[in-house]
């Protein structure tokens, strides 16, 4: 998984044309809540049929499926002309980039805060209400039920964001989606109805996802050429694994402070950050991946 989104996202912007890579890259990104929202309805309706091992089983068929698409699709065009002959050329590349390198990483560092911390608890959360119990959303029990719904949002954020960031730019972009999900913080920790909070969370993701559908299209810009393949996805997973403790500092804070003072002390704080890290940051909307001398 970690191989593949780098180069899959790499691969997707490169083939995009110019004048779709943002909604392309809101499309791609939303393949993560649309999957979310899937895994939540076979929760309700396959998992109790025939266990939880199924789950695994329809996840293999996907996989194949991607497997098959790549082995059917061609090279782009941007990697031929940009194609590295060596390991080593590789490396030194990376190395004569350390400076973008680093903000990439701080970047997906505290996006991975934004994403992580703001899904992970949240059924565990819905579940300590106690006047959710035996309710219901889109038919279903309301701790699957709400997470199906914000995924819903999620994927229109993903296309919305991606897209307006085509015209408005990355960054703006960005922002803009921050900030739905900073206002929509009091009614997704604190709502005191289920509609509240159903509202709450909807807005929460709807500008999480929203955010991170600009990034494909924002990490390849930024990359380098030579090693566009290896850039996104190494800072996206070394953001992972550098945010990893933030779901652990979450529940430390529910020890002392609760659910909503946790969620909300966490996530005010990641989303303030962010909108500085974006707000004096470097953008290339619109760069030609095809030329011949791109960033270097």
């Amino acid at each position: 998984m970690g191989g593949y989104w780098g180069i899959g996202a790499s691969y997707a912007m490169e083939s995009a044309p110019l004048r779709w890579r943002g909604v392309l890259s809101g499309l791609m990104q939303s393949g993560y809540p649309f999957g979310y929202l899937l895994a939540a309805v076979a929760m309700q309706v396959i998992a109790p049929v025939f266990g939880w091992r199924s789950m695994f089983v329809i996840g293999s068929i996907v996989t194949l499926l991607i497997v098959i698409l790549t082995a059917l699709a061609p090279e782009s065009e941007s990697w031929k002309i940009h194609r590295t002959p060596s390991i080593g050329r590789i490396f030194r590349t990376l190395l004569d980039h350390l400076g973008i390198f680093a903000y990439l990483l701080l970047v997906m560092a505290v996006m991975t805060c934004l994403s992580h911390g703001t899904q992970d608890l949240y059924p565990d959360f819905l579940r300590s209400i106690p006047h959710l119990a035996g309710r219901t959303i889109l038919g279903m029990n309301a701790v699957f039920g709400m997470p199906a719904l914000y995924n819903i949002g999620a994927i229109v954020g993903a296309l919305f964001f991606g897209h307006l960031s085509q015209t408005i730019g990355r960054r703006r972009s960005i922002i803009l989606a921050l900030l739905a999900s900073l206002l929509s913080i009091p009614a997704w920790a604190f709502g005191s109805s289920l509609l509240a909070l159903a509202l709450g969370s909807y807005f929460m993701q709807t500008g999480v996802q929203g955010a991170f559908g600009v990034i494909p299209a924002h990490l390849n810009e930024l990359s380098p050429d030579a090693i566009r393949s290896l850039f996104p996805g190494f800072v996206y997973q070394l953001g992972v694994l550098i945010s990893s403790p933030a779901v652990p500092v979450e529940y430390l804070l529910r020890s002392h402070f609760g659910y909503p003072l946790a969620l909300t002390m966490f996530e005010s704080c990641v989303i303030t950050g962010l909108l500085f890290i974006f707000a004096f940051g470097p953008e290339r909307l619109g760069r030609n991946f095809r030329t011949a001398k791109g960033s270097e």
